[in-house]
């Protein structure tokens, strides 16, 4: 059988003719059509939403990272608040610690001061102790010229065990020679810088100086050491706090009036107590330097205004108000009232003019020496000779038209600006041998190198007695000229 003759083996067998394959593709479109009808109707309708459903959780299973992005922005959202409430938690925990550690300062301040008042009564015991023992083995305390040694003259103020003697009251304000004094950083409470320059000069000092505030209260340690050493306690106490700065002239709770109000009447008091209770003497140099405009206790600035809140005459009511209490206590038989303004040269010219000094005097019943502060300080004037005179003389002439009491140059020294130092200590012992000055009782030198200001300038001046080996030599030769007669004990 050739090809040409045989049945087509391609045409489906449902449409071996045309018109049958016509008919199934028309029966095929219509099918198609009735179809997409139905699925349309079903998708729209609200009997649809299964199928809807159905298909949505099917997108969710060929898209699997849609699910887990939303679980990942919920559990950042969850991770953002908390870390938002743990800031909270620590910035309240930050608070509570400072707060705490305030708290903390403050008792530890509380504990330092009650351990210096306990410091002090110890010392107080210890010294009525010495003074029943002193008092059972002699009958009385030693007294000669101005003042016997009880310790050993060591840096560590001798032995606590050992009697402290001291001379009358009668006998320090009158002392047989004169007084040689000086102020360190920290004697009487330390001797070390005390005696190192001792040493170098050779001659030990029979008086310290020392400052204290009206923070705190008696140290009765200062003058047990010093009497331990054989030296009159010079204390410069100073009506505000300790550590106030010299450039603070406002210190309201601490001014005059307040003080002749009664406002310390309580803490002046117990502090005539503790002296009395010391039963040893010590001079007191109250609110020094009044005639000045630099500290909380002046009156005036100079141009009529108030400082500090006090007005003119405060100054006398304060010191007798003070004196008063003192000798209601019985502390006035041990204290040597010091009143020692500043030199006149360098003041304003209200508190230059005559009578102004005078009238901060509190008088011959109140005070037992009269004093000076007085320096070689730069900024130097034209007129300036480097001698005592220049500096002491009008301020001598005054204090001598005021009153017969004994002087005591309170606190002096000479600076090393410009090389005038050794000649101006020359100058200021050759003037002690003058018979003109046979009043001067007395001086106490402040041995510090200090930065201050003056007269609106910066500068730093070494007062060392040894702050060059020529400024030294001239103070060993003129402190040991016999004719100045100061009561010299060699340096241990």
């Amino acid at each position: 059988m050739s090809d040409q003759t045989a049945p087509s083996r391609t045409a489906a067998w449902w449409s071996e003719s045309k018109s049958r394959s016509q008919a199934t593709a028309a029966a095929a479109i219509v099918l198609t059509a009735v179809l997409v009808g139905i699925s349309a109707y079903v998708w729209v309708s609200p009997t649809g939403a299964p199928l809807r459903k159905a298909v949505d959780q099917a997108a969710e299973v060929v898209t699997p990272y849609a699910a887990q992005n939303a679980e990942l922005k919920r559990n950042l959202d969850r991770a953002t608040d908390t870390i938002a409430s743990q800031k909270g938690k620590l910035t309240a925990l930050q608070k509570a610690s400072l707060a705490a550690q305030a708290a903390a300062a403050k008792q530890l301040a509380t504990a330092q001061q009650k351990v210096a008042a306990a410091e002090g009564k110890l010392s107080s015991v210890q010294a009525q102790l010495s003074a029943a023992q002193a008092k059972s083995g002699s009958g009385s305390a030693t007294a000669a010229g101005t003042g016997t040694k009880g310790g050993s003259g060591s840096g560590s103020g001798g032995s606590p065990s050992a009697p402290i003697t001291a001379p009358s009251r009668a006998e320090v304000v009158n002392p047989a020679n004169r007084y040689y004094g000086m102020y360190t950083e920290q004697a009487p409470f330390n001797w070390a810088t005390f005696d190192a320059t001792s040493a170098k000069v050779g001659v030990s000092p029979n008086m310290v100086g020392y400052f204290s505030g009206w923070d705190e209260t008696f140290r009765a340690n200062a003058v047990t050491r010093s009497w331990q050493q054989g030296r009159l306690p010079l204390m410069t106490w100073e009506s505000r706090p300790i550590d106030a700065g010299n450039d603070a002239i406002n210190a309201p709770a601490y001014s005059l009036p307040n003080i002749i109000r009664g406002d310390f009447d309580a803490y002046l008091h117990q502090y005539a107590k503790d002296i009395v209770a010391t039963g040893l003497p010590l001079g007191i140099r109250l609110d020094h330097e009044m005639n000045g405009i630099w500290y909380p206790w002046a009156e005036t600035d100079g141009q009529g205004k108030s400082i500090n809140g006090n007005s003119a005459g405060d100054y006398v009511k304060m010191w007798r108000h003070v004196h008063d209490i003192f000798q209601q206590e019985g502390a006035n038989s041990l204290v040597v009232w010091v009143w020692a303004p500043n030199i006149v040269n360098n003041l304003p010219a209200s508190h230059r003019a005559p009578g102004y000094l005078e009238s901060l005097y509190p008088g011959d019943g109140y005070v037992d020496w009269v004093g000076l502060s007085g320096y070689l300080r730069p900024p130097y004037k034209a007129d300036n000779d480097f001698s005592f005179d220049y500096t002491f003389k009008a301020s001598l002439d005054e204090l001598r038209s005021i009153t017969k009491k004994p002087i005591v140059l309170a606190e002096v020294g000479a600076s090393e600006t410009d090389g005038h130092k050794p000649a101006w200590i020359t100058s200021f012992f050759q003037a002690l041998a003058k018979p003109e000055n046979d009043d001067i009782i007395g001086f106490s030198w402040f041995n510090l190198a200090v930065t201050s200001y003056v007269e609106g300038v910066r500068a730093t001046n070494d007062w060392r007695i040894d702050s060059r080996a020529d400024s030294l030599s001239a103070f060993i030769t003129g402190l040991t000229r016999p004719e100045d007669d100061f009561a010299l004990t060699p340096a241990p």
